[in-house]
């Protein structure tokens, strides 16, 4: 080495505040040996344990060397650091009994009584040597007599200090040639030592040293503590232990104790110059068997020696490591011993110390150490040929970034080189975890939902992330997969298997764990949140406390690393289903691995285990986590029909479609579709109709002009050529005939008919499409059976009727509702009498010949009745209407028209009724609170007809009569009617035969006034086999009436009594008789001529509220 390249000495900084040490005894003394201790303590590297959970630090410490004084130790309560005495020294070198007695130990007391006083526990007391003094007296004891003594004296009475004071010596005489001086201080100040200046020494000389003084140190404190002190204090002493075995490896790598063949003569040399520079044994310790420096003058005196005294300082270190938890600690030591047993060329048993030391390292998450014992594990195992052990190492390291490049493509190169060789056992397989090779990030399945049908086309892409540094050429990746056939898996369709699979089809794995725990300060933080619970009754609080949210996180079980290092143990499974991929080549980082099949059985595929062979090596990853499935299916060959519209309408076109699913079935050419025609439904042919043929996953593959024929009886639709597992689709136009439903006839009262309506919402709405059901069955040639399928048509219009009267001439009226969302034209309306009578006529009252019907809107066609004979009990009417859509472009079929058949019955006048309010006498209006004389006139309007022929007709010798029951009802309480409001009479069946009936009524409010509603009933007996049946005039005369109504609209009988009617519905004095009945006269028979008619009433003078009515 140039002289330029020599290190510079190391650079001493002058400390500005010294810490304080006193000094006490013989000042001569300290005097003599204070110029080297200044010199020398600085030079002495220390170290600093600071607080927890920062690391220790090299200082080099300066001193303040000052006479002990009283004045100088700290009062109570002083915390001055820059005043304040860190250790107290009392220096001697009385070797003679008599004088320690005499002065040194009074002295000693005093000193120790002044430390007491002020609580200072630090202290030590040195006794120098001096062979001078020793050579001219000769009661001198053995310097370990004074030792002994003082310790006796004061060192038995410090058991309960903080820290036990330690004794040093100081050997003035230079009794080798390359060691001046030791001392050991107590624990406060560390251990440190110093040599003489500018005295150099050669290799090895201050491992020699440093042996000594530990293990000396070490049998002084087992000389003066016993065996229980000992084991308590091995927390204390273990550091010597483990630097007394540092130094003595040191020794024997440098003289050539550790090497496989042994030293050779330079060493052997250099082991010579460090015994005689021990020199001889002090006489002290010349009887001591086991003295330190027998020792190590015999370790260094043979390998077998030095062995076995390293492997016992070894030992004994690492059980006392152990013994405190010092777990780590004691696998470094055994890392040591792994070394010296690799250097000796036996990595049996070097691998054992080498795996517990990785163990720790992983389990504790230390990085770079874990590096660096498996480079040692790896050459260990190597040496040992565990080649399968060797490799996994290998990969681990090759896929450490704490490596170089060039080292991870070595251990890279390592597994290639061994793949590449030829193999004795062909069928031999090197099975390793893929962890360290390659990670797998992500799937991704096409088609997307994992489904497909049998002999399908399925292609699953991975991307597996390459942990390797350079390229490798891997010949096949596997995928092993699990069969497995779910019950009623056969009846899966392909949609239900859509609907339990992810929508995008990727999957993604988790992070691979790292090849060592994650260590406690990375783990998160406490997610704390309070906790109460607080009466339901008063809200009080019960019960608090917190709770942690993220326990799962803190607490997982911490799995054990020591199988990464392990033989692998994974299974290679073998099975009938594998995905493959040959000769691929992993660059570093992602990539993309696509696997194609062909499915062949229905049922559900479970991806297993993951493979990579390279060579005989294959890197597994055993199971596949999140589990990944396909689903496989066959399915049966399916028809479905289903209107392009929310619902279909009747009497114009509407496109239905038809989807075939072939599933497993292929059609063949020749293969059709037989509808049966239904009676009211028409299957339209196009010539511009196309079948669309699409693959399972919605690709178009074909399409084809579709044919259709048509019979009386059956439509023929030839479907195009399709395979299997395709799905044919095309349109069709369907016309149902909109003819609405048959009516029995018009209602009692209004001769209005309502249609039955076929509807689910028919609760929640009055307005709903009367439906009709076409059933059609169908021929399909992969069944032998016949799909019937059901298509339902609404009625686009409402229809309803009314007869309306004017006196004797009447009219019918119909009224024709569009309840669909499209506009209509009509044109062309009929009502004809079905039963074809001579003597009727159905005059139209509509002079257009076309009328457009909105979407919710309503159209009225009238019609009146003309007759010329006696008219017909009833009409039997046909109404049509021609009908076709306003957006609708012009059709390529005439449409049918319209049809709504009904029935009119008794809808000839038999009565007229007629009412007056007239004003009381001498007034000429009306007034408010007066009462007024109501005159109601009754009218026979024609003589005996075939509708008056019932159980009311009686007959006289003059002429026939029936009995009809009036009644007087005001439901817009604007008339009080007071007396009798209804009663029976006898109405003679002749024409402009005339009944009139008086009573009183008092208006109740001023203004015009509708007239009160005037009924008529038919009076009818009742049919009961009782012989005391009372006579009919008896009920006339009698003011209390009890009648059981038959019809739509009976009396409101609240409403009657309201206005002091004494009628009742049911007189419990007649509980038990026979009632007569009362049967409704249909409205075209009764015409009120007064009906609309209002009368003026004005107020009374002396009303001072005013209550007007306004209708």
């Amino acid at each position: 080495m140039d002289a330029s390249e020599e290190p510079l000495p190391p650079v001493i900084y002058t400390m500005e505040n010294k810490p304080i040490v006193t000094c006490a005894g013989d000042q001569n003394l300290f005097t003599s040996v204070y110029p080297t201790l200044s010199q020398q303590l600085p030079r002495e590297p220390m170290e600093w344990r600071r607080s927890y959970g920062r690391a220790p630090k090299m200082i080099h410490l300066e001193s303040n060397f000052v006479q002990f004084k009283e004045e100088l130790l700290p009062k109570e309560g002083n915390k001055a650091l820059l005043t304040f005495p860190f250790l107290h020294i009392y220096w001697t070198e009385c070797c003679d009994t008599e004088v320690y007695k005499a002065t040194v130990k009074d002295d000693l007391t005093k000193w120790q009584n002044v430390l007491k006083a002020h609580s200072s526990v630090d202290w030590l007391i040195v006794i120098v040597e001096n062979d001078a003094k020793k050579k001219n007296k000769t009661n001198i004891l053995p310097r370990t007599s004074i030792v002994d003594k003082i310790r006796n004296d004061f060192c038995n009475k410090q058991s309960d200090r903080r820290s036990l004071p330690l004794f040093s010596r100081c050997c003035s005489s230079s009794r080798t040639p390359w060691c001046s001086m030791t001392s050991w201080t107590p624990s406060s100040l560390s251990m440190w030592s110093t040599s003489g200046p500018a005295v150099s020494v050669p290799p090895g000389a201050l491992d020699c040293w440093v042996f000594l003084s530990c293990l000396e140190v070490l049998q002084r404190i087992e000389g003066c503590c016993d065996r229980a002190q000992i084991d308590s204090n091995i927390a204390h002493t273990v550091g010597l232990w483990s630097y007394a075995t540092e130094k003595l490896k040191s020794l024997g790598y440098l003289c050539g104790l550790v090497s496989e063949k042994g030293p050779n003569s330079e060493d052997l040399n250099r082991t010579v110059d460090l015994l005689a520079g021990l020199g001889a044994e002090r006489p002290e310790t010349a009887n001591t068997a086991q003295s330190p420096y027998k020792k190590l003058k015999e370790a260094l005196s043979s390998v077998e020696a030095f062995e076995k005294h390293y492997l016992d300082l070894s030992h004994a270190t690492i059980e006392m490591y152990t013994s405190i938890g010092r777990i780590r600690s004691a696998k470094f030591v055994g890392k040591d011993l792994a070394e010296f047993y690799m250097r000796k060329k036996a990595p049996q048993k070097a691998e054992v110390y080498l795996q517990g030391a990785l163990k720790n390292y992983l389990a504790e998450g230390w990085a770079l150490p874990i590096t660096h014992t498996r480079k040692q594990l790896a050459e260990c195992q190597k040496h040992l040929g565990q080649i399968e052990n060797y490799l996994q190492t290998s990969s681990l390291l090759a896929s450490d970034h704490h490596l170089t490049e060039e080292e991870r493509k070595h251990f890279c190169q390592e597994i290639l080189d061994f793949a590449s060789q030829p193999s004795d056992n062909p069928g031999h397989k090197i099975v390793l975890p893929m962890q360290s090779f390659a990670q797998l990030r992500d799937l991704h399945f096409d088609p997307s939902n994992a489904v497909v049908h049998v002999g399908g086309v399925l292609c699953i892409e991975i991307t597996m992330y390459s942990q390797m540094p350079v390229p490798v050429h891997v010949e096949q990746i596997v995928v092993n997969v699990h069969f497995s056939i779910e019950k009623n898996s056969y009846r899966k369709t392909a949609e239900w298997l859509t609907k339990h699979k992810t929508s995008n089809g990727i999957i993604n794995f988790p992070p691979e764990t790292a090849p060592f725990p994650v260590s406690q300060n990375s783990l998160p933080a406490l997610e704390l949140y309070e906790m109460s619970e607080r009466s339901p009754s008063d809200n009080s609080l019960n019960t608090t406390g917190i709770i942690c949210r993220n326990v799962h996180m803190l607490l997982r079980r911490q799995e054990s690393s020591s199988s990464l290092e392990m033989p692998s143990g994974v299974a290679l499974e073998e099975g009938a289903h594998v995905l493959r991929c040959s000769h691929v080549t992993l660059e570093p980082g992602a990539n993309q691995i696509t696997f194609r099949t062909q499915a062949k059985e229905p049922g559900t595929y479970t991806l297993r285990q993951l493979c990579a062979s390279v060579g005989s090596v294959w890197f597994v990853l055993p199971h596949i986590y999140p589990i990944v499935q396909y689903d496989v299916y066959s399915q049966e060959p399916q028809l479905h029909v289903e209107p392009l519209a929310d619902s279909l309408l009747a009497g114009i076109p509407q496109k239905v479609k038809f989807t075939v699913t072939t599933g497993h079935y292929t059609i063949k050419n020749g293969d059709s579709l037989q509808l049966s025609n239904a009676e009211a439904m028409l299957i339209l042919c196009q010539a511009e109709s196309r079948a669309m043929v699409y693959s399972n996953t919605r690709e178009q593959s074909s399409d084809a002009a579709l044919r259709i024929q048509s019979s009386d009886k059956v439509t023929s639709i030839s479907l195009p050529v399709a395979p299997a597992y395709h799905v044919i689709e095309f349109e069709l136009e369907v016309l149902s005939l909109p003819s609405a439903p048959a009516l029995g006839g018009e209602s009692d009262m209004l001769g209005m008919a309502e249609p039955h309506r076929k509807h689910k919402d028919k609760q929640k709405t009055g307005h709903c499409m009367v439906t009709t059901d076409h059933k059609v069955s169908i021929d399909c040639p992969w069944s032998i059976y016949s799909t019937v399928i059901a298509l339902t048509f609404s009625v686009p219009f409402r229809t309803t009727h009314a007869l309306l009267s004017s006196g004797t001439r009447k009219y019918v009226q119909v009224c024709v509702q569009n309840l669909s969302e499209l506009d209509f034209q009509l044109s062309d309306s009929y009502l004809v009498d079905t039963s074809d009578s001579t003597d009727l006529q159905l005059v139209p009252l509509n002079t257009q010949s076309q009328q457009p019907i909105y979407s919710k809107q309503s159209v009225f066609f009238v019609w009146e009745l003309k007759w010329t004979e006696e008219p017909p009990p009833s009409l039997h009417c046909r109404f049509s209407v021609g009908f076709s859509p306003v957006s609708e472009e012009q059709l390529s079929i005439s449409l049918k028209p319209y049809i709504y058949e009904f029935k009119v019955e008794n809808f000839f006048t038999l009565y007229n009724v007629k009412a007056e309010i007239f004003p009381p006498s001498g007034m000429e209006y009306c007034r408010t609170g007066s009462l007024c004389s109501l005159e109601v006139s009754i009218t026979r309007l024609s003589d005996l007809l075939e509708v008056d022929k019932d159980e009311a007709l009686t007959e006289s010798d003059e002429h026939f009569s029936t009995k009809l029951m009036y009644e007087v009802v005001d439901n817009s309480s604007n008339w009080a009617v007071c007396g009798k409001s209804c009663g029976v009479i006898s109405m003679p069946v002749a024409a402009r035969a005339t009944h009139r009936v008086h009573m009183e009524v008092m208006p109740l409010f001023a203004g015009y006034l509708p007239l009160p509603d005037v009924r008529l009933f038919k009076y009818l007996p009742h049919h009961s086999a009782h012989s005391s049946q009372l006579d009919a005039d008896s009920w006339i005369e009698n003011d209390s009436l009890s009648v059981d109504k038959h019809g739509d609209d009976q009396p409101d009988s609240s409403s009657l009594k309201s206005r002091g009617s004494v009628h009742s519905a049911c007189s419990s004095e007649h509980k038990g008789l026979p009632m007569p009945r009362l049967q409704a006269l249909p409205a075209g028979q009764v015409f009120n001529s007064s009906s609309g008619t209002q009368v003026l009433v004005i107020p009374s003078q002396d009303d001072h509220v005013l209550e007007v009515s306004v209708t």
